[in-house]
C-alpha cells in the first residue's frame, strides 16, 4: 500500500451511481428474468473502463470499479455464497428504506424528518433482497464473478494509468442472516468467514488491495436498544475477533478496513463518535482504516489521533468529502481538512477519501451521478492544494 511520501494521495470508499443501462439489467437479474449475458458482461467491462478513467481524471490515486457489478452487498452475497435460502416475511418485504434505520434512535428523535424522507423515498427504485437463512453447508461459489470483477478492474487500470486499485468485499460476520444449520454460532461464523476467505484471497492474489466493508460495526449503535457503551464495545470486540480470524495469514499492508454510520442524509445526532471505538478499530488486522470525517457530525474527529494512539505503520483514510449531503465541498475547504489531519496524524500516514459510498445500494437517488463526480473532483483538487502547503 503506497504512502503519501511526496504528496497527499487520494482514494474513495467504493460505490458510485450505477450507469442506467447496467441498472436496468440488474433489475431483470434480480427478478429472475432472462437477459443477454454476453451483452451485460460487455457493458460491465465498458463501464468499469469509463469509471476508472474518470477517477484518474478527477485526481484519484487508488481506484476501484465503482462496484458496478454489485446491486448491493446483500444481493452480491446471494450470488457468491451457497447454503442460504430466501425467506420473505409475512406481508412481503414492504417499502425499501435503505440505510435509514426507522427503528433506531435517530428516527425516534426526529420522526417528522424521517416521515418526510419516506414520502419522497430516494430508495424507491432499489432492488429489495429478502432475508436469508443458513440451511446448509456454506460454500463460496462466486469464482466467476470475482474473476470478472478483477479482470475488468485490472484492464481498466492499465488503460487509464491508475497507480493502485482495490476491490471492496463484505465483512465475514453474518449477523443479518439467521442460522438453522450449524449446531453453534461459533461453527456458523467460522464457516462463513472461511467461505469469504476465498474471495479475499482472489483479490490479494490478483495484486489488488482488499477492502473489508463493515458499516454495522459503528452504525449498529443507532439501534442499540438500551445497550450501554461498555456492552456495545464488548459486542464490537467479538465481531472484530471474528473478522481477524477470517483475515488470518493475509498481509495486513494490503488490506483496508472501512466502516461508516449506515444512515446517509439525516440529523445523525445518535451516531457513535470515533473516539468511543477507535482503539478497537485499530485492533483489526488491516494496514489502513477508512471512516467518516467530513460531515458536520464527524468533522471534529481529526482530534482523535491526539487522544487514541494510532498503531505504528498504519494509514488513516478519513473522509474529506461526504455522501451525506449534496453540497459540493470547496477544494480549499477540503485542503483545510487534509491539513488538519496531516498535522494530527502525520502526512505520510494519511490517505484521503470520502465518508462512504455514493450509492451503496444501486438505485438510491440521494446523490445523483453528476454530484458524485463533482465531489471526487473537489477531493482531487483539495489534495493538490494541501500537498503544496504541506511540502512547500
Amino acid at each position: 500500500m503506497k504512502r503519501s511520501t511526496d504528496r497527499i494521495r487520494t482514494t474513495h470508499t467504493g460505490s458510485l451511481p450505477r450507469p442506467p443501462d447496467v441498472f436496468a439489467v440488474m433489475r431483470t437479474i434480480a427478478a429472475g428474468k432472462p437477459y443477454d449475458h454476453q451483452a451485460y458482461t460487455a457493458a460491465l467491462t465498458k463501464h468499469v473502463a469509463d469509471i476508472v478513467k474518470k477517477q484518474v481524471d478527477a485526481g484519484i490515486d487508488v481506484v476501484n470499479d465503482g462496484e458496478v457489478s454489485k446491486i448491493s452487498f446483500q444481493h452480491y452475497l446471494t450470488e457468491r455464497l451457497e447454503g442460504f435460502e430466501a425467506r420473505v416475511p409475512p406481508g412481503g418485504l414492504g417499502p425499501p428504506t435503505g440505510p435509514i434505520g426507522l427503528d433506531g434512535e435517530d428516527a425516534k428523535l426526529f420522526p417528522d424528518y424521517y416521515a418526510n424522507v419516506l414520502k419522497n423515498n430516494p430508495f424507491t427504485d432499489v432492488v429489495p433482497v429478502a432475508p436469508r437463512v443458513c440451511v446448509g453447508p456454506i460454500r463460496y461459489i462466486g469464482q466467476k464473478q470475482i474473476a470478472r470483477d478483477i479482470a475488468n478492474l485490472k484492464a481498466a487500470m492499465t488503460t487509464a494509468g491508475a497507480e493502485e486499485g482495490f476491490l471492496p468485499a463484505s465483512v465475514p460476520v453474518p449477523d443479518a442472516m439467521t442460522n438453522e444449520y450449524y449446531k453453534t454460532y461459533e461453527e456458523y461464523f467460522t464457516a462463513y468467514g472461511d467461505a469469504m476467505r476465498v474471495e479475499y484471497q482472489a483479490i490479494l492474489d490478483a495484486g489488488l488491495l482488499l477492502q473489508i466493508d463493515f458499516p454495522r460495526l459503528v452504525s449498529g449503535w443507532d439501534g442499540r436498544k438500551g445497550k450501554t457503551l461498555a456492552e456495545y464495545r464488548k459486542w464490537a470486540e467479538g465481531r472484530i475477533e471474528l473478522l481477524n480470524h477470517a483475515l488470518r495469514g493475509f498481509p495486513e499492508d494490503r488490506i483496508r478496513f472501512h466502516t461508516c454510520y449506515g444512515v446517509n442524509m439525516g440529523p445523525r445526532v445518535s451516531d457513535l463518535q470515533l473516539e468511543a471505538i477507535a482503539d478497537l478499530i485499530f485492533k483489526i488486522k488491516a494496514g489502513a482504516y477508512s471512516f467518516e470525517a467530513a460531515n458536520p457530525r464527524h468533522e471534529h474527529e481529526w482530534r482523535v489521533p491526539a487522544k487514541v494512539k494510532v498503531p505504528d505503520g498504519k494509514i488513516l483514510i478519513p473522509g474529506m468529502v461526504t455522501h451525506s449531503n449534496p453540497m459540493i465541498e470547496h477544494p480549499e475547504t477540503v485542503a483545510d481538512r487534509i491539513e488538519r489531519w496531516a498535522n494530527a496524524a502525520g502526512r505520510e500516514n494519511l490517505l484521503v477519501g470520502n465518508d462512504c459510498g455514493f450509492q451503496s445500494t444501486a438505485g438510491n437517488t440521494e446523490i445523483p451521478i453528476t454530484i458524485a463526480w463533482a465531489k471526487l473532483h473537489a477531493l482531487g483538487e483539495g489534495a493538490c492544494i494541501a500537498s503544496k502547503r504541506l511540502w512547500s
